[in-house]
């Protein structure tokens, strides 16, 4: 397990004084990340390696928005392990220890510089700490969009340098903030899936496609040279 405490700030909140999304998910994929320092064997492993975890899918139940200087902790604890792929709740809660935020992750074992998958051995993945499965709902890693959808595209969105963290490619946190700049005016939702297949890089173009759905559904896709970069699903 792994938590970190923080505070609604200025810079993470909106205009009406709410918990932005963008800010939520960058406090669950910090979390998640740091989470490797409560594992000594696991990191110990990557570090000589050369490999690093990288997010594939995550979904998030909203169920309570904080407001400015609301105090909260995220904590993340792992409930599955397999070789190649690790499983993983982050939760997000209020001072009172409410949630206010519920998620469940899937993340793959990758090679640092060719991003490949690459299997942990039996005895790494035996020495990690797991927990209970945390109640909330569990839908599908792959996000499936009706057939025959007509996305409309937008004009494309430059990969800056500040959208790059460490592992050389853009932060999933920042997929998120472009998401959001395409939801209609007004729009609610309680939950969010995201599906990552490419990560863009500094310098490329993101193309974002929105679509709607006769049961209010949205989704935003990402591309890259025309490939789903990122699929984010808003319900």
């Amino acid at each position: 397990m792994y938590s970190i405490d923080s505070i609604v700030t200025t810079s993470t909140c909106d205009k009406d004084g709410n918990l932005k999304l963008f800010s939520a998910f960058q406090m669950m994929q910090d979390c998640s990340e740091m989470w490797i320092d409560s594992e000594p064997t696991v990191k110990a492993f990557f570090e000589k390696s050369g490999m690093t975890q990288l997010l594939a899918s995550r979904q998030v139940e909203i169920v309570r928005v904080p407001k400015y200087k609301e105090r909260l902790k995220t904590v993340t604890t792992v409930f599955e392990v397999k070789p190649m792929f690790g499983f993983r709740n982050t939760f997000i809660y209020d001072a009172e220890g409410n949630v206010c935020y519920k998620t469940w992750s899937m993340g793959a074992f990758v090679d640092r510089t060719t991003g490949r998958l690459q299997r942990i051995p039996q005895d790494v993945v035996s020495s990690v700490s797991i927990e209970p499965k945390k109640d909330m709902t569990y839908g599908e890693r792959r996000i499936i969009v009706p057939k025959d959808a007509e996305f409309k595209v937008h004009e494309p969105v430059a990969v800056t340098h500040n959208d790059i963290d460490y592992n050389g490619h853009m932060n999933n946190a920042n997929y998120i903030r472009i998401a959001n700049e395409y939801l209609p005016e007004g729009y609610k939702y309680n939950n969010v899936r995201v599906e990552f297949k490419i990560p863009a890089r500094f310098g490329q173009s993101l193309v974002p496609q929105t679509l709607s759905t006769a049961d209010g559904t949205f989704f935003v896709e990402l591309s890259l040279d025309g490939k789903t970069s990122t699929l984010i699903e808003f319900k």
